[in-house]
């Protein structure tokens, strides 16, 4: 009997140090986008949970979370106070909020690479680069893919 309740209590600290370890987030994408859909599936895949918020003009929130123009994709995203843009891969979101950088506000995929994080179409691999981005619209590449 006590082996049964020991092992009951493991299994509640297991449960509640994986769910300590989810990272929340909100996903901002049209309602009518299926890379969008499975984009959110590979961060569920990898330990996000990811609420998803649809917009049928996505624009003001990309402003609002300082996305420029020129780093756009399909969705936007907000986890842990920096914003994501596009089809950035979950590993790079998780090193990039654990690195916890003061001056850059968050990460972009511009466009929609096949090959990334939803875009798996055919196997077809284009090469591309994920941005760290700074309030002021400065850039740096923060991970290559698919090279």
């Amino acid at each position: 009997m006590k082996f049964k309740s020991l092992v009951a209590l493991s299994l509640m600290a297991i449960s509640s140090i994986s769910m300590a370890a989810t990272t929340k987030g909100i996903n901002y994408q049209s309602p009518y986008c299926g890379c969008c859909k499975e984009w959110v599936k590979h961060m569920e895949v990898n330990g996000f949970e990811i609420e998803v918020v649809y917009e049928k003009n996505i624009t003001p929130v990309k402003i609002d979370l300082g996305i420029r123009p020129e780093y756009a994709s399909c969705h936007t995203a907000k986890i842990e106070g920096y914003s994501f843009e596009g089809h950035v891969p979950a590993e790079d979101i998780k090193r990039f909020i654990e690195s916890n950088p003061k001056r850059m506000i968050g990460l972009a995929v511009p466009g929609m690479p096949m090959g990334s994080p939803g875009m798996d179409y055919n196997g077809e691999k284009h090469p591309y680069e994920v941005l760290a981005f700074d309030k002021n619209g400065k850039t740096m590449v923060w991970a290559r893919h698919n090279q």
